[in-house]
């Protein structure tokens, strides 16, 4: 499913899915395989909606099919089709977002798809995020929260 998603998200509870425990997920061998395992059917139990932006679907499709192969990658695909995953599209003001976000964190080299997932959260008023990456996310001041929630929250 695909969504413009352009304001809040209102009272619904959604995480925004960072890269790394989606292809964690999916690699057995992973340091924080069963951590993302389990954080995703945790979520999905919980009735949570798990929004994915569109920079974050093109980074995953990269890494699951350089890692594990074309099949990988595809199911992956699938699991959005599926309805597991939705699908946020960026908005020119969330671009906008993701230019100041880079440039004020030049020395972190925070990136697009980092900028993706912060600018996303902070237009949809999400706190919780999963992520893999604490070098990024939390040095990152988000301008509607006084930090973000990073899940999941051991690795």
């Amino acid at each position: 499913m695909r969504f413009s998603l352009r304001g809040s998200v209102g009272t619904e509870i959604v995480i925004i899915c960072d890269t790394g425990p989606l292809v964690a997920a999916a690699i057995i061998d992973d340091a924080n395989h069963h951590a993302c395992v389990e954080l995703w059917t945790g979520l999905r139990l919980a009735g949570r909606r798990l929004l994915v932006p569109e920079t974050v679907v093109a980074e995953v499709g990269y890494l699951l099919d350089s890692k594990l192969g074309s099949r990988a990658e595809a199911a992956f695909h699938r699991a959005i089709a599926d309805g597991d995953y939705e699908i946020a599209d960026l908005t020119p003001e969330d671009h906008l977002r993701m230019a100041d976000l880079i440039e004020r964190y030049q020395d972190l080299r925070l990136g697009t798809t980092d900028a993706s997932v912060i600018a996303l959260a902070e237009r949809l008023d999400v706190s919780e995020i999963a992520t893999l990456d604490r070098r990024h996310f939390t040095v990152v001041r988000p301008v509607h929260v006084q930090a973000l929630t990073l899940l999941p929250e051991r690795i």
